[in-house]
Formats: structure tokens, sequence, C-alpha cells
């Protein structure tokens, strides 16, 4: 015969709702940590990407692309990205003004990708450029 001491306890109310709480909590703390974690473990790609523009840009003009934004000015052509460097949004180019604003949060960059207002703090990447 089986020990007494050795017999299943029976699954109760009680102890399947404490069980479903504690796999609840669990899988709620993954979901708000996954984020978290994806954002610190970004690494930048190493491999450089080459993009190829098949227009033809005037001096003082601009190309605008998904990634990134191609001016030509006197002294030769330079590429920003349209990446915010606060959140990631992507930037929108204001040709009037000839600034670079994110539409989430209202930071501003020049042509050069130099921050000029808003809470992003750093000025935008650059990109090689080959004429």
């Amino acid at each position: 015969m089986a020990d007494p001491e050795q017999r299943a306890k029976p699954l109760t109310r009680r102890i399947f709702l404490i069980g479903s709480w504690s796999w609840l909590r669990w899988g709620a703390g993954a979901l708000l940590l996954y984020p978290v974690f994806r954002f610190l473990g970004y690494r930048a790609p190493k491999q450089p990407r080459v993009v190829k523009v098949n227009k033809v840009v005037p001096v003082d003009g601009f190309v605008l692309e998904h990634d990134f934004i191609l001016f030509v000015g006197q002294a030769g052509p330079w590429a920003v990205s349209r990446k915010c460097t606060h959140l990631g949004c992507r930037l929108n180019y204001q040709e009037k003004e000839g600034v670079l604003v994110c539409p989430c949060h209202h930071s501003r960059f020049n042509k050069e990708g130099v921050r000029l207002s808003g809470p992003a703090k750093k000025n935008l990447p650059r990109f090689q450029v080959a004429a």
C-alpha cells in the first residue's frame, strides 16, 4: 500500500488560483521587461550598407529616402540619418526652414545633423557619401 505521506494533495481552488496568479505575474514581468532588454541590447550593424541613389540632385538640393536624407551643397554631398536620437522616430524635413523635425517630441536638427532644440541630446549620425 502507498504511504499516506506520499499521497498527492488534491488540487483545490486555492492552490489553483495561487498557481495561476504566480504564472500571470511571471508572464506580465517578462512582457514588460522584453522591450527594455531589447533596447539595451541593441548593437549597430557592423557591415557598411551601400545604397545607390539613381537621381540627379542639383546643388543645394536633397533626396529624401526612408533611412536617410541626402543633401548636395557647394562642398559636395552629405547624408544624415532620419532616425531621431531621442527615441528613434522618423524625422521630417521642412525645406522652407532647412531643418529636420521629429514629429514625436519636436527635436530639431539642421541640415548637417546638428541638434538645435528639443529633448534629443545627440546630433544625428552622418553617413559617408561617394559621388
